[in-house]
Protein backbone atom coordinates (compact mmCIF):
# COMPACT_ATOMS: atom_id res chain seq x y z
CA UNK A 1 0.00 0.00 0.00
CA UNK A 2 2.68 2.65 0.81
CA UNK A 3 4.48 1.59 -2.33
CA UNK A 4 1.59 2.14 -4.68
CA UNK A 5 0.88 5.78 -2.29
CA UNK A 6 4.33 6.61 -2.95
CA UNK A 7 4.26 5.46 -6.76
CA UNK A 8 1.43 7.92 -7.34
CA UNK A 9 2.53 10.68 -5.36
CA UNK A 10 5.84 10.15 -7.91
CA UNK A 11 4.27 10.29 -10.88
CA UNK A 12 1.69 13.76 -10.13
CA UNK A 13 5.12 15.22 -8.62
CA UNK A 14 6.56 14.52 -11.85
CA UNK A 15 3.38 16.42 -14.02
CA UNK A 16 3.84 19.14 -11.76
CA UNK A 17 7.44 19.89 -12.15
CA UNK A 18 6.87 19.21 -16.27
CA UNK A 19 4.32 21.94 -15.96
CA UNK A 20 5.00 24.43 -13.19
CA UNK A 21 8.89 24.39 -12.84
CA UNK A 22 11.57 26.58 -14.26
CA UNK A 23 15.25 26.02 -14.98
CA UNK A 24 15.92 27.37 -11.30
CA UNK A 25 18.99 29.46 -10.60
CA UNK A 26 22.43 27.74 -10.37
CA UNK A 27 24.11 27.92 -6.54
CA UNK A 28 27.07 29.75 -5.98
CA UNK A 29 30.27 28.70 -4.46
CA UNK A 30 31.17 28.60 -0.74
CA UNK A 31 33.46 27.85 1.39
CA UNK A 32 33.06 24.44 3.18
CA UNK A 33 31.49 24.27 5.98
CA UNK A 34 30.07 28.07 5.88
CA UNK A 35 27.38 28.43 8.71
CA UNK A 36 24.29 30.46 7.27
CA UNK A 37 21.60 32.01 9.72
CA UNK A 38 18.21 32.28 8.35
CA UNK A 39 16.56 35.08 10.23
CA UNK A 40 12.93 34.60 10.82
CA UNK A 41 10.67 36.98 11.98
CA UNK A 42 9.30 35.71 14.86
CA UNK A 43 9.07 37.74 18.69
CA UNK A 44 12.32 35.74 19.85
CA UNK A 45 14.24 37.27 17.38
CA UNK A 46 14.60 40.74 19.04
CA UNK A 47 16.03 39.11 21.75
CA UNK A 48 18.23 37.18 19.62
CA UNK A 49 19.37 40.64 17.99
CA UNK A 50 19.64 42.38 21.51
CA UNK A 51 22.07 39.36 23.24
CA UNK A 52 23.91 37.76 20.26
CA UNK A 53 24.29 41.30 17.43
CA UNK A 54 28.10 40.51 17.49
CA UNK A 55 27.76 36.79 17.04
CA UNK A 56 24.95 37.17 14.03
CA UNK A 57 27.27 40.41 12.38
CA UNK A 58 29.92 37.43 12.06
CA UNK A 59 27.86 34.62 10.41
CA UNK A 60 26.27 34.73 6.56
CA UNK A 61 22.36 36.26 7.00
CA UNK A 62 19.54 35.43 5.42
CA UNK A 63 16.67 37.39 5.76
CA UNK A 64 12.54 36.85 4.73
CA UNK A 65 9.14 38.70 4.25
CA UNK A 66 8.89 42.29 4.95
CA UNK A 67 12.36 42.32 7.02
CA UNK A 68 14.10 45.19 4.45
CA UNK A 69 11.04 47.36 6.34
CA UNK A 70 12.70 46.74 9.86
CA UNK A 71 15.37 47.98 12.30
CA UNK A 72 17.30 44.78 11.87
CA UNK A 73 18.03 45.35 8.28
CA UNK A 74 20.69 48.51 8.64
CA UNK A 75 21.87 47.01 11.76
CA UNK A 76 22.65 43.12 10.42
CA UNK A 77 22.91 43.70 6.38
CA UNK A 78 21.79 40.62 5.59
CA UNK A 79 23.26 39.48 2.36
CA UNK A 80 20.68 36.98 1.37
CA UNK A 81 16.66 37.40 1.07
CA UNK A 82 13.74 35.34 0.19
CA UNK A 83 10.37 36.61 -0.76
CA UNK A 84 7.93 33.86 -1.77
CA UNK A 85 4.43 35.15 -0.94
CA UNK A 86 2.68 36.63 -4.08
CA UNK A 87 1.60 39.05 -2.45
CA UNK A 88 4.74 40.97 -2.66
CA UNK A 89 4.29 41.69 -6.29
CA UNK A 90 0.41 42.65 -6.10
CA UNK A 91 -0.25 46.14 -7.97
CA UNK A 92 -2.97 47.25 -6.10
CA UNK A 93 -1.85 50.25 -3.31
CA UNK A 94 -0.03 49.17 -0.62
CA UNK A 95 2.26 50.97 1.45
CA UNK A 96 4.24 48.69 2.94
CA UNK A 97 4.91 47.08 -0.48
CA UNK A 98 6.21 50.44 -1.81
CA UNK A 99 8.47 50.72 1.07
CA UNK A 100 9.75 47.43 0.43
CA UNK A 101 10.82 47.70 -3.19
CA UNK A 102 12.10 51.35 -2.06
CA UNK A 103 14.59 49.88 0.80
CA UNK A 104 15.61 46.91 -1.25
CA UNK A 105 16.81 49.25 -4.17
CA UNK A 106 18.47 51.39 -1.75
CA UNK A 107 20.78 48.78 -0.13
CA UNK A 108 23.88 50.34 -0.22
CA UNK A 109 25.67 46.51 0.05
CA UNK A 110 25.00 43.56 -2.49
CA UNK A 111 22.31 41.19 -1.55
CA UNK A 112 20.80 37.68 -3.54
CA UNK A 113 17.08 37.93 -3.65
CA UNK A 114 15.82 34.81 -4.29
CA UNK A 115 12.11 34.88 -5.52
CA UNK A 116 9.97 32.78 -7.49
CA UNK A 117 11.09 31.74 -11.11
CA UNK A 118 7.87 33.65 -12.89
CA UNK A 119 8.57 36.32 -10.90
CA UNK A 120 12.02 37.24 -11.93
CA UNK A 121 11.56 39.38 -14.61
CA UNK A 122 9.27 41.98 -13.11
CA UNK A 123 11.80 41.61 -9.91
CA UNK A 124 14.48 42.81 -11.91
CA UNK A 125 12.45 45.62 -13.23
CA UNK A 126 11.72 46.72 -9.51
CA UNK A 127 15.08 46.89 -8.57
CA UNK A 128 16.83 48.10 -11.99
CA UNK A 129 20.18 49.76 -10.79
CA UNK A 130 20.09 48.69 -7.01
CA UNK A 131 23.05 46.27 -5.66
CA UNK A 132 20.15 43.42 -5.76
CA UNK A 133 21.13 40.50 -7.83
CA UNK A 134 18.05 38.63 -8.70
CA UNK A 135 17.67 34.68 -8.72
CA UNK A 136 14.96 32.49 -9.07
CA UNK A 137 13.64 29.45 -7.45
CA UNK A 138 10.60 26.91 -7.68
CA UNK A 139 8.02 26.41 -5.05
CA UNK A 140 6.59 23.70 -6.91
CA UNK A 141 5.92 20.88 -4.23
CA UNK A 142 7.38 17.65 -4.87
CA UNK A 143 6.76 14.31 -2.80
CA UNK A 144 6.86 10.44 -3.73
CA UNK A 145 9.67 8.42 -3.05
CA UNK A 146 12.53 9.47 -1.07
CA UNK A 147 15.40 8.62 -3.74
CA UNK A 148 13.15 10.83 -6.29
CA UNK A 149 12.11 13.22 -4.46
CA UNK A 150 15.73 14.15 -2.44
CA UNK A 151 17.36 14.26 -6.30
CA UNK A 152 14.12 16.38 -7.83
CA UNK A 153 14.98 18.97 -4.47
CA UNK A 154 19.06 18.96 -5.33
CA UNK A 155 18.09 19.74 -8.69
CA UNK A 156 16.19 22.66 -7.57
CA UNK A 157 12.71 21.45 -9.82
CA UNK A 158 10.76 21.98 -6.62
CA UNK A 159 10.77 21.71 -2.85
CA UNK A 160 8.37 19.67 0.17
CA UNK A 161 5.15 21.76 0.14
CA UNK A 162 6.20 25.58 1.03
CA UNK A 163 3.65 26.47 3.55
CA UNK A 164 5.42 29.35 4.73
CA UNK A 165 8.57 31.15 3.66
CA UNK A 166 10.82 29.73 6.19
CA UNK A 167 10.58 26.05 4.18
CA UNK A 168 12.24 27.71 1.00
CA UNK A 169 14.43 29.53 2.54
CA UNK A 170 15.90 26.53 4.52
CA UNK A 171 15.85 24.34 1.43
CA UNK A 172 17.79 27.52 -0.70
CA UNK A 173 20.73 28.10 1.91
CA UNK A 174 20.91 23.95 1.38
CA UNK A 175 20.83 23.90 -2.45
CA UNK A 176 23.61 27.67 -2.04
CA UNK A 177 25.76 24.88 0.11
CA UNK A 178 25.99 26.12 3.51
CA UNK A 179 26.52 23.96 6.61
CA UNK A 180 25.43 24.54 9.35
CA UNK A 181 22.16 26.44 8.52
CA UNK A 182 20.69 27.93 11.75
CA UNK A 183 17.56 29.41 12.49
CA UNK A 184 16.89 31.99 14.75
CA UNK A 185 13.12 33.86 14.98
CA UNK A 186 11.10 30.35 13.80
CA UNK A 187 8.99 30.66 17.13
CA UNK A 188 5.93 28.69 14.96
CA UNK A 189 3.73 28.94 18.60
CA UNK A 190 0.76 29.99 16.61
CA UNK A 191 -1.36 27.42 17.76
CA UNK A 192 -1.07 29.72 21.57
CA UNK A 193 -2.93 32.35 19.97
CA UNK A 194 -5.58 30.49 17.54
CA UNK A 195 -9.02 31.28 18.75
CA UNK A 196 -12.89 30.90 17.10
CA UNK A 197 -15.02 33.96 18.40
CA UNK A 198 -19.30 34.06 18.83
CA UNK A 199 -18.89 34.32 15.22
CA UNK A 200 -17.64 31.23 14.32
CA UNK A 201 -14.32 33.50 12.82
CA UNK A 202 -10.78 32.24 13.08
CA UNK A 203 -8.96 34.44 15.04
CA UNK A 204 -4.99 33.95 14.40
CA UNK A 205 -2.24 36.30 15.65
CA UNK A 206 1.10 35.94 14.11
CA UNK A 207 3.49 38.12 16.13
CA UNK A 208 6.60 39.12 14.77
CA UNK A 209 9.96 40.48 16.28
CA UNK A 210 8.82 44.01 14.75
CA UNK A 211 5.34 45.43 15.14
CA UNK A 212 2.80 45.26 12.24
CA UNK A 213 1.24 48.23 11.35
CA UNK A 214 -2.55 48.70 10.74
CA UNK A 215 -2.28 48.11 6.93
CA UNK A 216 -0.45 44.56 7.30
CA UNK A 217 -3.38 43.87 10.23
CA UNK A 218 -6.20 44.86 8.04
CA UNK A 219 -4.57 42.81 5.06
CA UNK A 220 -4.25 39.68 7.62
CA UNK A 221 -7.25 39.76 8.71
CA UNK A 222 -8.87 39.63 5.18
CA UNK A 223 -6.79 36.52 3.94
CA UNK A 224 -8.16 34.52 6.99
CA UNK A 225 -11.49 36.14 6.47
CA UNK A 226 -13.87 32.79 5.71
CA UNK A 227 -10.77 30.34 6.56
CA UNK A 228 -12.17 27.50 8.92
CA UNK A 229 -10.20 26.10 11.57
CA UNK A 230 -9.79 22.73 9.80
CA UNK A 231 -8.09 25.05 7.28
CA UNK A 232 -5.86 26.58 9.64
CA UNK A 233 -4.62 23.34 11.23
CA UNK A 234 -4.05 21.58 8.20
CA UNK A 235 -1.81 24.15 6.70
CA UNK A 236 0.53 24.10 10.48
CA UNK A 237 0.08 20.12 9.87
CA UNK A 238 1.90 20.73 6.42
CA UNK A 239 4.60 22.92 7.19
CA UNK A 240 5.52 21.04 10.53
CA UNK A 241 5.72 17.59 8.49
CA UNK A 242 7.73 19.57 5.60
CA UNK A 243 10.50 20.42 8.10
CA UNK A 244 10.62 16.56 9.19
CA UNK A 245 11.01 16.08 5.22
CA UNK A 246 13.98 18.80 4.97
CA UNK A 247 15.88 17.42 8.39
CA UNK A 248 15.82 14.41 6.69
CA UNK A 249 17.28 15.48 3.14
CA UNK A 250 19.58 17.67 5.31
CA UNK A 251 21.27 14.02 6.86
CA UNK A 252 21.58 12.75 3.94
CA UNK A 253 23.47 14.92 1.92
CA UNK A 254 25.21 15.93 5.29
CA UNK A 255 24.55 19.18 5.84
CA UNK A 256 23.25 20.38 9.16
CA UNK A 257 19.88 22.25 10.24
CA UNK A 258 19.91 23.58 13.79
CA UNK A 259 17.16 25.20 15.76
CA UNK A 260 18.20 28.19 17.56
CA UNK A 261 15.02 29.59 18.27
CA UNK A 262 14.11 29.59 22.35
CA UNK A 263 10.55 28.30 23.01
CA UNK A 264 10.11 27.31 19.00
CA UNK A 265 7.55 25.02 18.32
CA UNK A 266 9.76 23.63 15.29
CA UNK A 267 10.16 19.72 16.57
CA UNK A 268 12.23 18.40 13.64
CA UNK A 269 15.94 20.06 13.68
CA UNK A 270 18.01 19.64 16.66
CA UNK A 271 18.01 22.47 19.03
CA UNK A 272 21.54 24.84 20.40
CA UNK A 273 21.37 27.97 22.89
CA UNK A 274 23.25 30.69 21.89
Amino acid sequence: MKFLTEFGATLASVVKILLKSRKASAPETHKPSEAMVILGNGPSLADTMERHSDWLASKELMAVNFAANTFAWEKLKPRWYVLADPHFWNKKPDENLRRLWENLKATGWAVTLYVPCPKVKATRRLLEESKVRVKGFNMTPVDGFRWFRHSAWKRGWGMPRPRNVLIPAIMLALREGFSPVMVAGADHSWTRTLSVDDQNRVVTIQPHFYEDNNTERERVASVYSGVHLHNVLESLTIAFRSYHLIADYARKRGADVINITPGSFIDAFPRRQL
